[in-house]
């Protein structure tokens, strides 16, 4: 037997990103935005933290573009610095993995 009745429950009804402070709602109405999240263990200056950051998706490419001159930075004068070109960070693309698992 059924039984039906009217249940409140909480949902995600927006996402804004924690930089811009704008919606990360598409036109379409889908919500598009990115994760940075860190969750730090035992023996870490910041044992025990945890940070989830939401981005939208202009916030999180100029992070990107920024960690990518402070990977160049870094490496600046090794001779086998290794540093790829614009994929950095990207694992897949179209649905399509672009690296095998091992090799990250």
């Amino acid at each position: 037997m059924k039984i039906t009745g009217k249940v409140e429950i909480e949902a995600v009804t927006d996402v804004v990103c924690d930089v811009c402070r704008l919606t990360t709602r598409s036109e379409s109405g889908v919500l598009q935005f990115a994760v940075l999240q860190a969750h730090w263990g035992y023996g870490t200056r910041h044992d025990g933290e945890r940070y989830e950051i939401h981005l939208c998706e202009g916030c999180f490419f100029h992070t990107i573009a920024n960690l990518k001159q402070e990977r160049r930075t870094q490496n600046m004068f090794c001779e086998d610095s290794g540093i790829g070109g614009e994929d950095f960070g990207l694992i897949g693309k179209d649905g399509f993995l672009t690296t095998p698992p091992e090799a990250r």
